[in-house]
């Protein structure tokens, strides 16, 4: 019997799956826990219309990201810090403080986790980071560290 899984089973399939497992697993189990339901015509054109739709919302949310790329590449975010000699700063400049001047300054509001600050910015003058705004896309944004 053909069944299309609605949920991931362990060792049978992914949700989205269409597979060939016997009428009683199907009938007792699957059916029954609401892991699956029968693969007839119009389930398979419901799951074919769903499909596409995810294409679409996927490649809209990859628009989406190259245009916020686009924008921030050219921003430039503006801290204040306090420093002792030689630029060093007192302290130090984090990802989610980036992120929240980011949303002050310009209005674009960004995870702080998707900023790839590897360590954070202890001295004066500007920092490339990069922004991963999609598994496809990434972003620079200029910080710029002055004195207060």
């Amino acid at each position: 019997m053909k069944v299309i899984f609605l949920k991931d089973v362990k060792g049978q399939g992914k949700k989205g799956q269409v597979k060939e497992v016997s009428e009683g697993y199907a009938a007792n189990f699957l059916f029954k826990q609401q892991l699956a339901k029968p693969a007839t015509d119009s389930n398979i054109k419901v799951l074919d219309m769903q499909k596409q739709s995810e294409e679409k919302k996927k490649e809209q949310e990859k628009a989406d990201a190259v245009a916020l790329g686009k924008k921030m590449d050219e921003m430039t975010v503006k801290i204040l810090g306090k420093s002792g000699e030689g630029g060093k700063l007192f302290g130090s400049i984090t990802s989610k403080q980036i992120a929240e001047e980011l949303q002050k300054q310009h209005g674009v509001k960004v995870d702080k986790r998707k900023m790839q600050l590897d360590e954070p910015i202890r001295t004066l003058g500007v920092t490339q980071v990069p922004v991963k705004l999609h598994p496809d896309v990434t972003a620079t944004l200029k910080v710029q560290v002055t004195e207060e």
